[in-house]
């Protein structure tokens, strides 16, 4: 049930980021990758801030913060326009 629960953070994550980011969704393959990357990275980011995110708001927000940064990172490297 946590992984269902996972995918799905994950999913509206990579969503709100990309919509953040590039103005609109990116398909629900790459949503859900961008998702769940975004959510490893903006907990280990929060962890180094000290920040430990707790709940479902908590990690939907460091899954967002981490997708985000996720497509900047992605959009540096690739110097394509955000």
């Amino acid at each position: 049930m946590y992984l269902l629960w996972y995918l799905l953070i994950g999913l509206v994550a990579g969503w709100i980021a990309n919509l953040i980011v590039r103005g609109n969704g990116a398909g629900f393959i790459i949503n859900l990758i961008v998702g769940i990357i975004g959510g490893v990275l903006g907990g280990w980011l929060a962890g180094l801030v000290g920040w430990i995110p707790f709940g479902t708001l908590g990690t939907l927000i460091a899954s967002v913060i981490g997708a985000i940064v996720l497509l900047l990172l992605v959009a540096l490297i690739t110097r394509r326009d955000v």
